[in-house]
């Protein structure tokens, strides 16, 4: 291709990603000064947070999936559902490709998240993490762990949803990288059944990279740079659970959800 068409072509891109960032910036301004103040007033007014809309729903959690699936459809991502997230108290394990992931997985089953303690502070995405009971940890801290492993623990046992990126970080969305067991210690001792998700972007995972971080890349230009790409598939695998029974040791529990996960992605 010739560098005329080339500067042609980066005109187009340029000129149709300004067209979105027109209309997808007041909707997002929209959607967090008009529809926030409705979801703190769902949450935060206990009363109100609690009221029954199914069996295994309350107000809450409704709220905050509708607030979530909104905040991606704003971005441009259509979701697809496969398989259904257990209810109750269940560890779900996903690969990790950026903040969008912790968006997609509270649309569609709302779970206390392990998080680097960073992510408190982001614009947004930070209050929408403590707000939907986000247990911080600081990397590289081994008291830092043990407090959270306790945290996993108890919440599981007291029926609660938690949810985990194995990987401890991303990857730039080529690969999905080891998992590491001791996340999974809490599963076990609580004895909760484990869930591997697979999450995958674009047409069988051609934009993993795209969505990911970039090199040096900050949350705040990741999501700005989101906000204007081109309208994407984002798909959710809720994959065959695990029952820590059927499994010895966290090990193995690790391995075995990776390799779902990742039979998932290259499907």
């Amino acid at each position: 291709m010739s560098e005329s068409s080339l500067d042609a072509t980066r005109g187009v891109g340029c000129a149709w990603r300004l067209l979105r960032y027109l209309y997808r910036v007041p909707l997002l301004l929209l959607h967090v000064c008009l529809c926030m103040p409705v979801a703190v007033l769902c949450v935060s007014v206990v009363p109100l947070a609690r009221i029954r809309t199914g069996h295994d729903d309350i107000l809450e959690e409704v709220v905050i999936r509708w607030w979530q699936r909104n905040l991606m459809r704003i971005f441009g991502f259509r979701l697809r559902r496969f398989g259904t997230p257990l209810p109750g108290a269940v560890l779900f394990v996903a690969n990790h490709v950026s903040w969008v992931d912790i968006s997609i997985l509270h649309s569609q089953r709302v779970m206390g998240f392990v998080a680097k303690r960073e992510i408190a502070g982001w614009p947004l995405v930070g209050w929408l993490a403590v707000k939907c009971q986000t247990i911080f940890h600081q990397r590289g801290n081994t008291e830092s762990m043990d407090g959270v492993l306790q945290q996993m623990r108890l919440r599981l046992q007291s029926g609660k949803p938690v949810g985990v990126f194995p990987e401890g970080r991303t990857r730039g969305g080529t690969e999905v990288g080891p998992f590491h067991a001791r996340i999974f210690q809490a599963a076990v001792e609580a004895g909760a059944p484990v869930q591997p998700v697979a999450l995958r972007y674009g047409v069988r995972g051609n934009v993993q990279a795209v969505v990911a971080f970039g090199e040096r890349e900050s949350f705040f230009a990741n999501l700005v740079r989101l906000l204007g790409e081109p309208s994407r598939l984002a798909d959710v695998h809720f994959l065959e659970p695990i029952r820590v029974l059927d499994i010895e040791g966290r090990r193995r529990l690790a391995d075995t959800s990776r390799q779902r996960i990742v039979a998932a992605m290259e499907s």
